[in-house]
C-alpha cells in the first residue's frame, strides 16, 4: 500500500517555517532521514507534507561564541566525529559521534534530527544533558533557548511546539581542568546502546572535583541525570574508591525492562558504565589540567 505525500524542499529557513506553520501536524521536517525514513517505510509516520531541510545551509554553521560552541541542527554526525576546526574544542562530541550507528548513518544523520527524535537510547540527548547544553529553537513565536533538562519530555517527545524547528544547540567548551567520556554497552557495534553513561568532570587546582555531571541513555524515557552521584564527588579526590562509591548510587534509577534487557541488568550496567566514564573523564581532566 502506498501512502502519498507532498514533497517540499524550501530554500530558506523562513520558507520551511512557513510550510510547517501552514500545514500544522500534517507536515514533517526531514533532516538526515535516519529516524524518519524508517518510520515512513513502516507506515508509522504518514505526513501529508514532507519538508526537506537539506537546502538550508544556514543550519550547517558551527561557531565559537566565547566559552560556548554553537552547532547548527544540520551538522552531520560524521563532521562531529572528525572534529575539524572549532569542533576540536569539544572532544566529547568526537567520542560520542563515533559510537553512532555505522559510517552511512553518521554521514547522513544530523545532531538536530537526533535531538528532535529524542530516542531514549540515543547518544546526543545524553551528551547534551550531561553538558548542560541548550537547544535553540525557532518557530511562529520567534526564537527560544530551551535547557536540555527541559527539552526532553518523554520517549520520542520533546518540548517543541507546533511549527517549531531545532536550529542548533549551544554547548559549553570545557576548560583546561575538565574532561569528558562516554561509555556504552550494546549487543552489536553500531546498535543503540542498552545503557550509555556520559560523564563530565571538572577538577579544582588542588585536584579535587569541583563539579561532576553524569547522564545516562537507555535507563529511562529521557536522559537521566544522576544528582546523587554528582554530589558524592564534589570536593573529593577522584580516586578509584571514591569514583566507585559515587557510581554505585546509579543503581537507584528505576528503568523498565524490555526485550533487550531486564530492569535489573540496566541498573547493573548503569553502575558499571558510570564508574568507567567517571574514571576516564577524571583522567582526561587531570591530563588537561597538567598540560
Amino acid at each position: 500500500m502506498t501512502v502519498p505525500f507532498d514533497y517540499r524542499a524550501p530554500a530558506t529557513l523562513a520558507d520551511a517555517l512557513a510550510l510547517l506553520r501552514d500545514h500544522g501536524e500534517e507536515a514533517k521536517p526531514l533532516a538526515g532521514g535516519q529516524s524518519l525514513v524508517p518510520l515512513l517505510a513502516l507506515r508509522l509516520a504518514r505526513p501529508a507534507v514532507l519538508v526537506d531541510l537539506n537546502r538550508l545551509d544556514e543550519l550547517r554553521a558551527i561557531r565559537r561564541e566565547g566559552d560556548a560552541l554553537v552547532v547548527g541542527a544540520l551538522v552531520r554526525h560524521r563532521a562531529l566525529e572528525r572534529g575539524d576546526g572549532v569542533l576540536a574544542a569539544c572532544p566529547l562530541l568526537q567520542e560520542a559521534a563515533a559510537l553512532i550507528g555505522n559510517v552511512r548513518v553518521r554521514t547522513l544523520g544530523t545532531i538536530g534530527g537526533s535531538l528532535a527524535h529524542a530516542d531514549p537510547a540515543a547518544e546526543w540527548p545524553a551528551v547534551v544533558r550531561a553538558l548542560d547544553g541548550v537547544v535553540l529553537v525557532r518557530g511562529p513565536a520567534g526564537d527560544r533557548a530551551i535547557p536540555a533538562g527541559d527539552f526532553f519530555v518523554g520517549a520520542l517527545v520533546t518540548a517543541l511546539r507546533p511549527g517549531e524547528l531545532i536550529v542548533g544547540v549551544r554547548l559549553p567548551v570545557l576548560g583546561p581542568g575538565a574532561g569528558g567520556a562516554v561509555e556504552e554497552f550494546s549487543r552489536r557495534a553500531g546498535d543503540f546502546a542498552i545503557v550509555a553513561a556520559v560523564a563530565v568532570v571538572e577538577l579544582a587546582p588542588d585536584g579535587t572535583v569541583a563539579r561532576a555531571r553524569v547522564s545516562l541513555a537507555g535507563a529511562g524515557s529521557i536522559p537521566q541525570r544522576l544528582p546523587e552521584t554528582e554530589a558524592a564527588l564534589a570536593g573529593r579526590r577522584p580516586d578509584p574508591e571514591t569514583l566507585r562509591g559515587a557510581a554505585s548510587r546509579a543503581s537507584a534509577i528505576e528503568p523498565e525492562g524490555d526485550a533487550h534487557a531486564s530492569a535489573a541488568y540496566r541498573r547493573h550496567l548503569a553502575r558499571v558504565l558510570t564508574a568507567r566514564a567517571l574514571a576516564r573523564a577524571a583522567a582526561v581532566a587531570a591530563r588537561r589540567g597538567a598540560a
